[in-house]
């Protein structure tokens, strides 16, 4: 077996990245250190990024004891420092390992992405699932000529509504996938809206307090009005197959919060066409508000969730709410006839751990969870493990968990309407 698992991965003082086969590739679930068999891996998938790590010495096996190694000088020349490195997958991948390295001292908390195992066997392999067939994110369908020229059609059309000068930034500024894709009229809409949240997440790659670790992207800093939110939402259904229109992005903070400016937005849709699906992403705190939507015309709903284990929720979500609302939002629009996705973070050996595999398999039968969306949560491992502050016992595997959850997964929100 040690002949036929990868190598590992390395870069040296000067940041080049190189492969030693003298050490087999390692990994990481939790706290756990495994050795990664060929068969666990899948070659890196287009647009995925590598990451050097900074004050992270790299770890692999060596071939000839099986012992595990940290690797703190360069093997050809043997001189150091060496950095140990990762990928972050891109859209439509989930992580069924993270990175393994060895932290030193003066080690800085790493920026808000998802540090996913990565080795060598004839190219670059990681330890990875593609989770969504759906293309929508894939680097080759964004054309850059497409989106400016849709930029400049939507301005000509809308020159005074703010959300799609909003939108603009997000699609420059940031090449926001869901941005890109509205200016190239595919698939899933953006539309955010509010600039408040009634949680504090750890992970929010929005809004950061000062002195950690810095936000990829701004918060919009303005309500829209439903009429400006109807307008991009009409627009997109109208040029669009299976046109999807979504409230709650990266670059805000909680819809729910808003949630009568969402509604009288949705009436303006409904109020129009019948057509497209209307979606939420949510913390699903707000139960009487998830009802109010549903009636005017909501027709899915997708719960952000770490876990469904009220301790390890709570300590990332630091929620100003009650968990127990998020079950009651679930069958509020259960008992409706819509669709519900849970957008699970996912972290190996945390999401897989023996109690909270349980509770996310519970959570999904007693609330009539119809999709899992396998996501994966971008924060420092070290800095997400030591703020649980729970020993957990070696996970079942994330591969194996996607395989005995019983509901369609996937990685984006599908469309539900008429086909």
């Amino acid at each position: 077996m040690k002949d036929t698992m990868p190598n590992m991965i390395f870069a040296d003082r000067n940041g080049n990245i190189m492969d030693f086969e003298g050490c087999a590739m390692v990994a990481r679930s939790g706290d756990y250190l495994l050795p990664v068999g060929q068969e666990e891996t899948i070659s890196l998938p287009e647009g995925s990024q590598l990451y050097v790590l900074p004050e992270r010495y790299p770890i692999g096996m060596d071939r000839d004891t099986g012992e595990i190694v940290v690797l703190k000088k360069n093997p050809y020349d043997g001189k150091g420092p060496v950095y140990a490195v990762a990928t972050f997958l891109s859209a439509a991948h989930t992580q069924t390992y993270t990175a393994a390295w060895e932290k030193r001292s003066d080690a800085q908390m790493l920026p808000l992405f998802a540090y996913t195992a990565i080795g060598w066997a004839d190219g670059f392999v990681t330890t990875a699932l593609r989770t969504d067939e759906s293309r929508r994110q894939d680097p080759d369908t964004f054309n850059m000529e497409v989106v400016q020229k849709g930029i400049e059609s939507w301005e000509r059309m809308f020159p005074d509504n703010r959300l799609v000068k909003h939108l603009f930034h997000c699609a420059q500024g940031y090449c926001c996938p869901a941005a890109l894709n509205l200016f190239q009229s595919r698939e899933e809409a953006p539309l955010p809206t509010s600039p408040a949240c009634n949680a504090r997440c750890i992970g929010c790659i929005s809004l950061q307090e000062k002195c950690s670790v810095p936000s990829p992207q701004e918060r919009i800093s303005f309500i829209p009005e439903p009429r400006e939110i109807a307008e991009i939402a009409l627009q997109h259904i109208r040029t669009v197959d299976k046109p999807v229109v979504s409230f709650g992005q990266g670059c805000e903070g909680e819809p729910l919060m808003v949630s009568s400016v969402i509604r009288d937005a949705i009436k303006l849709i409904r109020k129009e066409t019948s057509e497209g699906t209307i979606n939420l992403n949510t913390n699903a705190s707000m139960p009487d508000k998830i009802a109010e939507l549903a009636d005017a015309g909501l027709d899915s709903m997708r719960i952000s969730m770490n876990s469904a284990r009220k301790a390890t929720y709570n300590a990332y979500f630091r929620p100003q709410y009650d968990f127990a609302l998020i079950r009651d939002s679930a069958r509020e629009m259960k008992e409706r006839g819509k669709f519900v996705s849970i957008n699970l973070f996912v972290f190996p050996g945390v999401t897989d751990a023996p109690k909270e595999a349980a509770a996310i398999k519970e959570f999904i039968h007693t609330c009539g969870i119809d999709m899992v969306q396998w996501r994966n949560l971008n924060i420092d491992p070290d800095f997400y493990l030591e703020m649980l502050n729970q020993k957990l016992p070696s996970g079942v595997g994330i591969a194996r968990l996607i395989e005995e959850i019983p509901v369609r997964r996937g990685y984006f929100n599908p469309y539900v309407g008429k086909v």
